[in-house]
């Protein structure tokens, strides 16, 4: 009865019709295409031309930025630092007016200064994951995540992961939490 059903079940789905990609997600899914590309060419005509003047994009490590200037000024700003930045998709998934995109972004923080820090002639390389929303043919919004203590890490921002710097930066952060709520107590907070 089971061989039954599995070769009615095969013969139904050779018989159905193949699905195919709507208009709407392929159109999503080149926009986000050739905005990826646009970045991996460092060409700030081409990002800003996919952009909804209003867009807005929140970098959620360091925050939101509104408006298609702030937004290209923003990706100038690290291909200044960065000069030999590269990006590359990686991975893509579009519907009918969103996208997820995954993309690595890689280079040597040798140029100008980032974000008031100072370029150190570090080798950097991010993993990042963005929402894209699409409106009327042009971004209107996207979510940005990517590991800033990482960044901060490869930058000599921060210690690098276990070493003896890290265990005496926490071991100082927990003395002083400790302080803080042996004071608050006393206090009676």
């Amino acid at each position: 009865m089971a061989e039954t059903k599995t070769r009615a079940n095969d013969e139904k789905a050779a018989k159905a019709p193949t699905r195919r990609r709507s208009t709407k997600r392929k159109a999503v899914e080149t926009h986000v295409r050739n905005h990826m590309e646009a970045i991996a060419n460092r060409d700030l005509e081409a990002i800003a031309a996919g952009w909804n003047e209003d867009g807005v994009e929140e970098l959620v490590p360091t925050g939101v930025l509104r408006g298609r200037e702030a937004i290209v000024r923003n990706l100038a700003d690290i291909f200044a630092a960065m000069p030999d930045c590269e990006t590359t998709l990686t991975r893509l998934v579009a519907g009918d007016t969103q996208a997820a995109a995954e993309w690595r972004m890689e280079g040597t923080f040798s140029g100008v200064a980032y974000q008031g820090l100072e370029p150190t002639g570090k080798r950097v390389a991010i993993r990042g994951f963005e929402l894209f929303e699409i409106a009327d043919g042009l971004i209107a919004s996207t979510t940005v995540y990517y590991d800033s203590m990482d960044f901060a890490r490869q930058i000599g921002l921060m210690p690098p992961l276990d070493s003896g710097a890290e265990r005496a930066m926490k071991g100082a952060f927990n003395a002083v939490t400790k302080v803080r709520r042996a004071v608050d107590e006393r206090r009676g907070r």
